[in-house]
């Protein structure tokens, strides 16, 4: 079955037969975390680096965000038995949304990895290849 993961959006399963998917990233990220052992995977849509910029927006969308989106991917992932020693993490996207990067003055698609590469750090995960 084919799961379409929309913008500020969360899909995982345990069903090796299923298909997720996300579409035209741009400046967002496309995060996935998969157990190859245990064959649980999932995938987040996240469209802003940190929480903090609208905590209320957070609280009901954590998905919109990449320190709170990818803290519910892991969790999702963890709840259907997935372990970090097996979690492979991959992540598209990320880009500036201008043709001349002096133009891009809020450099959301770089904000988002550079975010993303810290909570990876601080968590003790590496991007898979």
């Amino acid at each position: 079955m084919k799961k379409v993961v929309g913008v500020s959006d969360l899909k995982v399963s345990n069903n090796q037969n299923d298909l997720i998917i996300t579409h035209a990233l741009g400046s967002c990220l496309g995060i996935t975390a998969y157990d190859k052992v245990v064959r649980v995977g999932g995938m987040v849509h996240v469209m802003l680096p940190l929480s903090k910029a609208d905590p209320q927006k957070a609280v009901a969308k954590p998905e919109m965000y990449v320190d709170t989106g990818f803290s519910l991917l892991l969790k999702e992932v963890f709840a259907l038995g997935a372990t970090k020693n097996n979690l492979e993490i991959n992540v598209a996207g990320g880009a500036s949304m201008k043709q001349n990067a002096g133009e891009d003055y809020f450099k959301i698609g770089q904000r988002n990895f550079t975010t993303f590469r810290k909570l990876l750090w601080k968590n003790g995960f590496m991007i898979a290849n």
